[in-house]
């Protein structure tokens, strides 16, 4: 159930936030602009974990799991309120309201974006696909096999993926930063590339007894996923026009993490009682490598665009 109105608030939200801050962009900002909604993720994540972590120490594993759970869901109520304040107050950007006088917006805009843009959709959703993967292979995986096959506790676990989750709030900025000065398309294959090459770290840093070792794994992991998280959200965004761009970087969005993040721990636990944890990097560099060639297709259609465009003036 809670997943359930998670989808509903993301499905909603994500978009939304992402538009908001583009279309409102000044030119040439539109990466840095678009990548503070990004960091709604790291911040989520070291509130939520820090909360349980510390209810953790403060209570036994009774009271926790009888009630002491329950906390952080309802302070998160707070947030609710906030957010509906800034609902209110906020108005439709530039973009929007020349398409709503132009009369050009859809009556149905998730059909118009599946049956005009269905291969920009596609594409989009796999190029995203890399970024849930390596995180949810990073946090919901690395935690399990961490404390069931590894033999750290809970306890010596959470702080170490907070370090990671550091350096992925950190990176978000920087990519954003590249993305507008080198090209969105340019930043995310390099970084795409970069997690393809992580994924032959697996079995030479996630190992037992070396909390420093684990550190570094969680790092270099999440601080990739912010190389690719921070200016996905323009990236995708640019691709469609005006009048399905809410609908299509959403759906995009929403389909890149059920398929990169859905069955990235269930696969990666397999994989690795099966074949080792060596095999868990090699499925992450294929999500990557897949990701990567996307990009690749997506500024090459934007290239072509761009030289018909300039032909036909």
């Amino acid at each position: 159930l809670f997943r359930i109105g998670q989808g509903l608030g993301l499905g909603g939200e994500w978009g939304g936030a992402v538009l908001l801050a583009t279309e409102n962009a000044p030119p040439g900002r539109e990466a840095w602009y678009g990548m503070f909604p990004q960091l709604g993720a790291p911040i989520g994540f070291l509130c939520s974990t820090g909360s349980f972590l510390l209810l953790s120490d403060l209570l036994t594993d009774d009271q926790f799991l009888s009630w002491g759970w329950r906390i952080p869901f309802v302070a998160s109520a707070a947030l609710v309120l906030v957010g509906l304040w800034v609902r209110l107050k906020i108005a439709e950007t530039p973009a929007f309201r020349k398409a709503i006088e132009r009369e050009e917006r859809e009556r149905v805009p998730l059909a118009a974006a599946v049956t005009g843009h269905g291969g920009t959709l596609a594409l989009a959703t796999v190029a995203a696909a890399a970024t849930f993967a390596i995180f949810y292979l990073m946090t919901v995986f690395t935690l399990s096999w961490g404390t069931s096959v590894l033999g750290y506790t809970r306890g010596e676990f959470l702080p170490l993926q907070m370090i990671g989750v550091l350096f992925l709030g950190l990176m978000i900025p920087v990519s954003a930063r590249l993305a507008d000065r080198y090209g969105r398309e340019a930043m995310l294959i390099a970084a795409s590339l970069g997690i393809l090459a992580f994924g032959f770290t697996f079995e030479s840093l996630f190992v037992a007894g070396s909390a420093t070792s684990v550190a570094v794994f969680l790092s270099i992991g999440l601080g990739l996923m912010g190389l690719t998280y921070g200016p996905l959200g323009a990236a995708l965004a640019e691709l469609f026009p005006t009048a399905v761009r809410y609908t299509g970087a959403s759906v995009a969005f929403t389909l890149a993490g059920i398929l990169g993040a859905s069955p990235a721990p269930y696969v990666a636990t397999w994989l690795g009682k099966t074949y080792g944890l060596g095999s868990v990097g090699l499925y992450l560099s294929a999500v990557a490598a897949a990701a990567a060639i996307a990009f690749w297709i997506i500024a090459r259609r934007r290239i072509f665009a761009a030289n018909a465009a300039g032909a036909a003036a």
